[in-house]
């Protein structure tokens, strides 16, 4: 399930809006994409395959949230 975009590495680019099937994600004038409806999610790791700055992080559990830190995925290098 889609559990980040990382404000660090984002540069509001909006691929991910466009290359989920499931529109999960919304497009924020002026601001980095939201993850609107995270339940819709179906893991597919399509945004994460088409993001060109890697600023996503999708937790392979597709059942529930993960609850990711930003800090914790960049270390463990995900």
């Amino acid at each position: 399930m889609i559990e980040l975009i990382s404000a660090e590495r984002c540069t509001a680019c909006n691929i991910c809006v466009s290359a989920c099937p499931t529109n999960v994600f919304e497009a924020v004038p002026g601001g980095l994409p939201r993850i609107a409806r995270q339940d819709d999610c179906q893991t597919c790791f399509m945004c994460e395959l088409y993001c060109p700055e890697d600023a996503l992080y999708v937790a392979p559990i597709a059942d529930r949230g993960a609850t990711a830190e930003e800090r914790d995925v960049a270390a463990q290098a995900l």
